[in-house]
């Protein structure tokens, strides 16, 4: 026999085994993923091979560990154990599970998702400001997240699709209640991040150098521009925080911040302003550092609501893990969002969900009494995490805490007094190992008599010497003249700033 006929022979016999060999794959995995009400749900899947590898599904947006989908998927993979968590923000059920996959045989997983919470029919709805995914894969990603408003930053330091062309529409809406922009943008270098909405068209960024020019000269042609733009702080630790306080023009301010993820919490400040570790140790110490800034905030007297982020795309987040609910009422208008955010009729969640009143009023209201008033306060909390106590905070103190350790769902009442003026708000910590999970709600404000609010001395003080320390590190570190008088004088006039203010301080 020759060589050839050998050849044709063993062919043949690869053939015949490969025809009839067990099928080395799954012939079909299928999700479905139900309501209460037996209709198919966008959804994020988690789902893990038997090596622990997140697996993609073909098609589908997916994004470090998770993909969404419309409710269903069917995909091929080997056979195995495979484990999955099913999610859809945190207003429904977590459902997990494994499934033992077989060889050539099809497997599927039907799952009814249930909601723990209807938030938009008491006139609540979700948005994030930091959403860093592709603009076409945006609709099914807030479908997924039960999200209602994401910004989306498609311009960032360097990075400008936009230079040639304008998108036809900015502002979409891929529902009924359900909106994204487009064009917002990022400024993040050596102070931190600030983060733009509402603007016709990107500023013109990609040529700054990390220190140069400051990040202020930009803030405030963004809003000699275009008055109606929101400029939302990243994070409360970044290095510049004090000078963009002192200016006057920040929106918002976000305490859920991206150094929060779902499955992990960043240890550190990364370039920003670090926390004592020793007084604020990990895993929670940067998110109480985050939230110590912001009552120092409330406490000098600035009225600056907070908002939330997740850096989806960036950051191994979800769309929408960190979010902003902001009550609108039964119907949701993108305006009138905004607007509300601004009024502080919000609170801010990673995962619990804290509805909270205060004499029958949403925070951000401004009570105005001609003495100290007894305030009584109605807390509803909702959460998959234990949450082991709820705790209530005026001008920077926790004053009371309310146990609720036994149940994931409370009704709470407390009495709150308030004998002078300044801000409360309410917050719930999860038990959570691995992050800082929280809600906190907006602050409620109090003015006592002819005075507006009390202004902290050692709030003052505390961003006076910081805007101090960074404003010594930039002499140093900017060695040309052209940068140093562009750059320096405005952190000199916010050491000036907090300077004043604190010589103005009537507490502390």
């Amino acid at each position: 026999m020759n060589c050839v006929s050998k050849l044709v022979i063993w062919v043949g016999c690869f053939v015949v085994l490969a025809l009839f060999a067990p099928n080395a794959v799954a012939a079909k995995l299928t999700f479905q993923i139900n309501d209460a009400n037996g209709a198919a749900v966008p959804c994020r899947i988690h789902l893990l091979d038997p090596a622990g590898k997140s697996l993609e599904a073909p098609g589908l947006p997916f994004w470090k560990d998770h993909f969404v989908c419309p409710g269903r998927v069917d995909l091929s993979p080997a056979a195995g154990t495979y484990s999955y968590v099913i999610e859809r923000g945190p207003e429904h059920e977590q459902v997990a599970g494994k499934i033992e996959l077989a060889e050539g045989r099809d497997e599927t997983v039907t799952v009814t998702l249930r909601r723990i919470a209807d938030l938009k029919s008491l006139g609540w709805h979700g948005g994030e400001t930091h959403v860093h995914r592709p603009p076409q894969d945006v609709p099914l990603l807030m479908q997924a997240e039960d999200l209602h408003v994401a910004q989306v930053i498609t311009w960032w330091n360097k990075r400008n699709p936009w230079t040639s062309s304008l998108p036809d529409e900015a502002l979409r809406q891929p529902d009924r209640d359900r909106f994204f922009h487009v064009l917002a943008g990022e400024d993040e270098r050596g102070g931190g991040a600030l983060l733009y909405f509402h603007l016709p068209r990107p500023l013109e960024i990609t040529k700054a150098e990390r220190e140069f020019p400051s990040s202020l000269s930009f803030l405030k042609q963004a809003r000699q521009a275009h008055p109606s733009v929101w400029i939302d702080v990243e994070k409360p630790f970044w290095w510049d925080v004090p000078l963009w306080l002192a200016s006057g023009e920040v929106d918002s301010i976000g305490i859920a911040n991206n150094h929060m993820c779902r499955s992990q919490m960043y240890r550190d400040e990364a370039w920003g302003k670090p926390r004592d570790t020793s007084r604020l140790p990990n895993p929670h110490g940067n998110g109480l550092w985050t939230q110590e800034i912001y009552y120092h905030l409330l406490n000098s007297g600035l009225r600056v609501p907070p908002s939330a982020g997740s850096a989806s795309g960036v950051l191994p987040n979800p769309v929408g893990y960190n979010r902003v609910y902001v009550h609108t009422g039964p119907r949701l208008d993108y305006e009138e969002w905004w607007k509300n955010l601004k009024a502080g009729r919000s609170f801010v969640t990673n995962g619990p969900l804290l509805l909270v009143r205060a004499d029958d009023k949403l925070p951000g209201e401004v009570f105005q009494f001609h003495a100290p008033k007894t305030i009584k306060l109605e807390i509803q909390l909702i959460s998959r995490d234990r949450v082991p106590r709820i705790e209530i905070l005026q001008n920077g103190e926790v004053v009371q805490t309310l146990d609720c350790s036994n149940n994931r769902e409370q009704q709470l009442t407390a009495e709150l007094s308030v004998s002078k003026s300044g801000w409360f708000l309410v917050r719930a910590i999860a038990d959570n190992p691995q992050t800082f999970r929280f809600a906190s709600t907006a602050p409620f404000y109090v003015e006592i008599g002819n005075v507006k609010t009390n202004i902290s001395r050692k709030s003052c003080e505390f961003f006076q010497k910081w805007a101090e320390e960074r404003t010594a590190s930039l002499r140093e570190k900017l060695s040309q003249e052209d940068e140093r008088r562009e750059v320096l004088p405005h952190h000199e006039r916010a050491v000036e700033f907090w300077t004043a203010r604190a010589r103005q301080a009537n507490a502390d």
